[in-house]
C-alpha cells in the first residue's frame, strides 16, 4: 500500500520562559529527529515582528537544518515574495542548492506575513505589492534559469539550479496560480481551511502540465497534536489555542505554556472561532490521531500531508512527531 508522504511544518516557537536561541536549537534538534523518523521535508516559514516566532530570517534557519540533517528535503513554507526582490531570493536559495543539491524546496506565498508597517520597514516602499505576484514569481523562475549569452544581469549563484517551487495558499487565487504555472500547491488548511474543498478542486481541475510537473501536486497543512493520552494531548493543545485567540486579538507574544480548562474558560464566540481554524487537526492518544487522520486522507485524497505540532514543551513536541511517525508507518 502506498503511504501518504508526511512533512514538517516547523513554526520555530519561542516558549513563553525561553527565547530564540533556545528555539532555534529545538528546530535543530526536531530536524534531526525529523530526518531519523521519515518524514519528507522540513519546512520554515517567513513571519515578522512577532515574538513567538523564531524563523523570520528563513533562508538562514534552513541552511543551519540543511546542515543538520543528510536525507529530507528542507525549504520554505513560505518565503512571502512581496517582501523581497525575487533576484535575492534566487541568490539565496541557488546557495542553499548548491551547497545541498537536491534537498532544497521553495514555498511562495503573496502576504506579508507581518503587519503593514513592518512591511513598510522591510521593503522600504509599499510599491511592490500582492498585486505583482505572479510577475514575481515569473520573474524568480527566470533568474533560475541557466544564462544566456550576453547575459547582463545574472543570478549567481542561483542560474542553471533546479529549485523546485510551490505556490502556498489559503484561497482560491493560490490555487488558480499554481494550476495555471504547472507547481505544485500547499494550501494552508492547518489554520485556514474554509476554502479547502474548492482549492483543491479548481487546482486539479485547472492545472496545466509545465517543465517543472506534469500533473496536480497537492500538499495540506494538518494540526497534529499527539500524546500518551487523549486527555494529556488536549491540555497540550491549549497553548495553540492561546496563541489563536491571542493573535485574534492583536496580543502578540510569546507561545503560552498550556493551560488547562482554557477553551471551557472561552465564550461560544472565541469556541467558534477556535473551531472553525483548527478544523483540520488531530489531537489526542495514537489511536484518536491515527482515526482522524486517516479519515482527513481518505476525504480529500492529498499527495501529501503536512503536520504543524505547536506544543510549548520541546519534548512533548518531539514526541508528538514520534506518535505520528509511528501511526502513519512512516
Amino acid at each position: 500500500m502506498n503511504r501518504t508522504p508526511i512533512s514538517i511544518l516547523d513554526l520555530a516557537p519561542v516558549p513563553e520562559g525561553s527565547d530564540v536561541g533556545a528555539s532555534l536549537r529545538n528546530t535543530l534538534d526536531l530536524a534531526r529527529h525529523a530526518d531519523r523518523l521519515g518524514f519528507n521535508r522540513y519546512w520554515l516559514a517567513e513571519h515578522h515582528n512577532m515574538p513567538g516566532i523564531a524563523s523570520a530570517a528563513t533562508s538562514v534557519v534552513i541552511g543551519q537544518v540543511a546542515a543538520a540533517t543528510s536525507r529530507i528535503r528542507v525549504g520554505a513554507g513560505g518565503i512571502m515574495l512581496p517582501n523581497h526582490a525575487p533576484l535575492q531570493i534566487a541568490e539565496q536559495f541557488g546557495t542553499l542548492n548548491a551547497l545541498y543539491p537536491g534537498r532544497i524546496d521553495l514555498g511562495l506565498g503573496r502576504a506579508p506575513g507581518t503587519d503593514m508597517a513592518t512591511a513598510r520597514a522591510l521593503r522600504r516602499t509599499l510599491n511592490s505589492d500582492v498585486d505583482s505576484f505572479p510577475q514575481d514569481v515569473l520573474e524568480l523562475q527566470a533568474w533560475f534559469q541557466p544564462a544566456e549569452e550576453g547575459q547582463r544581469l545574472r543570478a549567481v549563484p542561483g542560474e542553471g539550479q533546479n529549485v523546485p517551487l510551490w505556490i502556498l495558499g489559503s484561497s482560491l487565487y493560490g490555487a488558480q496560480l499554481a494550476a495555471q504555472l504547472g507547481l505544485p500547491y500547499a494550501f494552508a488548511s492547518h489554520f485556514a481551511p474554509g476554502d479547502l474543498v474548492n482549492a483543491i478542486r479548481v487546482y486539479r481541475e485547472t492545472f496545466r502540465p509545465s517543465g517543472q510537473l506534469d500533473k496536480p501536486y497537492v500538499m495540506l497543512g494538518y494540526n497534529v497534536i499527539a500524546a500518551p493520552t487523549d486527555d494529556e494531548a488536549h491540555v497540550l493543545a491549549t497553548s495553540i489555542q492561546q496563541a489563536f485567540v491571542n493573535l485574534r486579538t492583536g496580543r502578540f507574544g510569546k507561545f503560552p505554556a498550556p493551560q488547562p480548562g482554557y477553551f471551557e474558560s472561552l465564550d461560544s464566540s472565541a469556541q467558534a472561532m477556535l473551531d472553525q481554524a483548527l478544523a483540520c487537526s488531530a489531537v489526542g492518544s495514537p489511536e484518536t490521531v491515527k482515526t482522524r487522520l486517516d479519515a482527513f486522507i481518505a476525504e480529500h485524497q492529498p499527495d501529501e500531508l503536512v503536520v504543524a505540532s505547536q506544543i510549548w514543551d520541546h519534548a512533548a513536541r518531539v514526541r508528538s512527531y514520534e506518535i505520528l511517525a509511528e501511526v502513519a508507518g512512516l
